[in-house]
């Protein structure tokens, strides 16, 4: 039996809008390959408790108001700074609406310090102005731990999750709502002293993940110039239980966590907190590795055709930020395609997931040319690409391969060189 009421408010955008009725017809309103997650949404539209709204004044209904914004940051080296000014106005829609005793779960990844000095002050004061206690405002954070992909919904609900109350009273009705949809059983919620402390706990845990990958980075080039196998590599060190999580090879960050959260703690020691004289050497630098390694890539590509990419005509195997998605946000293979474009190629992108690439403007097919092809680059390990008729592609048309997702096994990397393709993998080299 469903348990609650939910209503998703949109801004009263065209996109906005799509979404919305999206959702009303029973479709989840992005792509997506979770069948729970798509059976969920229809479930939920059919039986009544689903359903999507651009009406502002929606929130004056509500028991929960769980805020989900997003809140950008310019990833300027030197001075990252947020922008709060859409979340700022998106709290005050809603303290101009919600009633007494509304909790409010802000999920959105924010600089440390945010629910605390901007979310707080605005929510008591729009409900003050309506005369309505600010005690009875209950305010939490709660960031999201989610992977999307196959196992999406499954994530949400069978995985661990932080949490922090401005008061006793928010923190434990933050808990007993969590309690219902979190299996605490299995997964215990995590309570922390100060919402401040489990904003820079989402920070903290996304650095860790950046600066895991620009650390593979760096070996990854390392391995390729030596001739050794990094995969075989990692997979000896992560018997070891403390290095189970050591990252793969690949062609660099993406999406919209990784790329941007870890300048929310530089941005919030000087905007929120006013302590100019911290840096954060780690941060910086693993940002700047990671921003390099989609021109790694492409740079391989060019030597092993010759350094002549003029001309060339180059397919991209996937456009979004992780396998299994259709989000292209700050996805590397961006970098790619201005890569290669500056470098004269002719570039043709495909992704079974992507069918607009908003960054871009660009249409994307799923389709692959039936013709000799340059080269190509295994960018996105989408399942799809794991099928034999990918392989047979690649072994009747491409030139030239870089494999940057570990994709080709040994037997097939020795057929392609059979025929004459050339190949480079990630992590590996040419001859391994």
């Amino acid at each position: 039996k469903c348990q609650y009421n939910v209503i998703g408010v949109e801004l009263p955008t065209k996109e906005g809008q799509r979404r919305v009725d999206a959702i009303n017809n029973g479709e989840f309103p992005l792509e997506a390959v979770d069948e729970e997650l798509l059976s969920a949404t229809r479930t939920g539209v059919k039986e009544g408790n689903l359903s999507a709204t651009t009406d502002q004044t929606i929130y004056q209904k509500s028991q929960v108001v769980i805020v989900d914004v997003a809140l950008d940051i310019s990833t300027t080296q030197d001075n990252p700074t947020v922008d709060f000014s859409i979340l700022k106005e998106a709290v005050r829609t809603i303290g101009c609406s919600i009633g007494a005793n509304t909790l409010v779960i802000v999920e959105t990844t924010v600089a440390p310090g945010t629910c605390e000095h901007i979310i707080a002050p605005i929510l008591y004061e729009e409900c003050e102005n309506r005369g309505i206690e600010r005690d009875s405002i209950r305010i939490a954070h709660s960031f999201e731990r989610v992977m999307p992909g196959e196992n999406y919904l499954n994530s949400i609900v069978n995985y661990w999750r932080v949490y922090a109350g401005h008061t006793k009273e928010a923190s434990s009705s933050c808990r007993e709502f969590l309690e219902t949809i979190i299996n605490t059983q299995r997964f215990p919620l995590t309570e922390l002293s100060t919402m401040t402390a489990s904003e820079t706990a989402k920070i903290m845990e996304n650095s860790y993940r950046a600066s895991n990958i620009a650390f593979i980075d760096e070996w990854s080039k390392f391995a390729e110039s030596i001739e050794v196998d990094l995969y075989e590599i990692i997979r000896a060190i992560a018997i070891r239980p403390t290095h189970s999580n050591i990252r793969y090879p690949g062609v660099g960050v993406g999406g919209y966590c990784l790329t941007k959260d870890p300048m929310f703690a530089p941005a919030a020691a000087k905007q929120i907190f006013g302590l100019s004289d911290l840096s954060f050497p780690f941060i910086n630098l693993a940002k700047r590795v990671n921003q390099e390694m989609p021109q790694h890539v492409v740079e391989c590509l060019e030597r092993i055709m010759d350094n002549n990419l003029a001309g060339k005509e180059i397919v991209i195997f996937g456009v979004s930020y992780r396998p299994d998605i259709g989000d292209s946000r700050f996805s590397p293979t961006e970098v790619l395609v201005q890569q290669l474009q500056h470098r004269g190629a002719v570039v043709v992108v495909n992704d079974p997931m992507v069918k607009y690439w908003e960054e871009m403007k660009l249409r994307v097919s799923d389709k692959l040319p039936d013709r000799m092809i340059d080269g190509a680059i295994l960018a996105v390990a989408h399942t799809a690409y794991q099928a034999p008729h990918i392989f047979d592609w690649l072994i009747e048309y491409a030139g030239a391969i870089v494999d940057g997702i570990g994709l080709l096994s040994t037997q097939q990397r020795g057929a392609l060189k059979e025929k004459g393709t050339r190949v480079y993998t990630i992590g590996k080299g040419s001859k391994t």
